[in-house]
């Protein structure tokens, strides 16, 4: 009879631990990869946060082309993963072919809506958070003109565009922003060479800070702010470490907290509509050791006091998406 029980309760741990197994969440990578320092790594780091703090593990995979996302996406449900992750926009069209087919399996999409009863749709107010880091920039240029340099031209990177010139006409009302994007195609989030020269030709035109939000292609850009000697601004990850003393202060968009709270919540969650954005901590601007020479505690203060504006609603920041049109800035 022990040895009936002992059997019997051996089978049942195994059975756990497979099924613990099983419900390993995922998270999948958008194109130019994990270690891009800017989007796809801030939801890396936001898994890697909850293994830590959980002693949980979670499966990963870094796509190669836009064929894999459907069939990643399915070999995830079919293995059991639960929650399954995806980080960017351009999930949204496998999503809404997938979902329907795996009614017990919870996904997260970042940047994107899927309509869908499983489905929790995580999308930011990139435009606050810019909005910030635009009236940094205009406070800290010397020149008058500042600029902007997109990754793909899609809506939510003008978002970006449209948010950070409100910020630096707060500022000053007579303030140029020139504005480019690197591309119309995915690409366009990992070409440094490309955003290289798009940096050298807003110099040329006089701009003395620019705002990367351009994914990997960001990774150029700092770079020859840095090299060219003119200040830059960081996106989506903590980027002022990249060049110290050089970058006035990246614009957080905290997809890491998006991820760590998808896994967390687990099989449990809660689907539907999620907004972060300056009144909840989903978007701001960092503040370190790299860059704390470069921003004044007068600077800082006003930054802040319009952070608390934005959060209750006294200040509105266009977004762009609403009406396509942005009242500072022309594309």
């Amino acid at each position: 009879m022990s040895l009936m029980k002992t059997l019997m309760g051996a089978a049942a741990a195994m059975a756990v631990t497979a099924g613990s197994a099983l419900a390993d969440p995922a998270l999948i990578f958008d194109l130019g990869g994990k270690f891009d320092k800017s989007f796809n790594e801030a939801a890396f780091n936001g898994a890697q946060r909850w293994s830590k703090e959980t002693g949980g593990t979670f499966r990963e995979i870094e796509l190669q082309s836009e064929a894999q996302r459907e069939q990643a996406l399915r070999r995830f449900a079919e293995a059991g993963s639960n929650p399954i992750v995806m980080a960017g926009f351009a999930f949204g069209d496998a999503l809404g072919q997938v979902a329907n087919d795996y009614p017990d399996t919870k996904f997260v999409i970042i940047d994107m809506v899927v309509d869908a009863p499983n489905v929790r749709s995580v999308v930011f107010n990139e435009h606050e958070g810019s909005y910030l880091v635009g009236m940094m920039a205009a406070q800290a240029s010397k020149s008058g003109t500042v600029g902007f340099i997109g990754g793909m031209d899609i809506p939510l990177i003008r978002k970006f565009a449209c948010g950070y010139a409100q910020g630096v006409k707060a500022v000053n009302a007579d303030a140029t922003v020139i504005s480019n994007m690197t591309g119309t195609t995915p690409a366009a989030w990992n070409d440094p060479v490309k955003g290289s020269e798009l940096t050298k030709a807003q110099i040329s035109q006089g701009a003395d800070v620019v705002y990367a939000a351009a994914g990997g292609t960001g990774v150029g850009i700092l770079q020859t702010a840095a090299d060219e000697g003119i200040l830059s601004i960081g996106v989506d990850s903590n980027q002022n470490h990249l060049h110290s003393g050089k970058i006035l202060t990246s614009m957080m968009k905290r997809v890491d907290n998006a991820v760590f709270s998808a896994f967390e919540d687990g099989v449990d969650m809660q689907t539907g509509f999620s907004v972060m954005g300056l009144a909840n901590g989903g978007v701001g601007y960092s503040m370190d050791e790299h860059n704390a020479s470069l921003v004044s505690k007068d600077m800082q203060m006003s930054v802040d006091a319009a952070a608390a504006q934005i959060a209750t609603g006294d200040i509105t920041v266009h977004d762009y998406t609403s009406d396509e049109s942005c009242p500072a800035l022309s594309f």
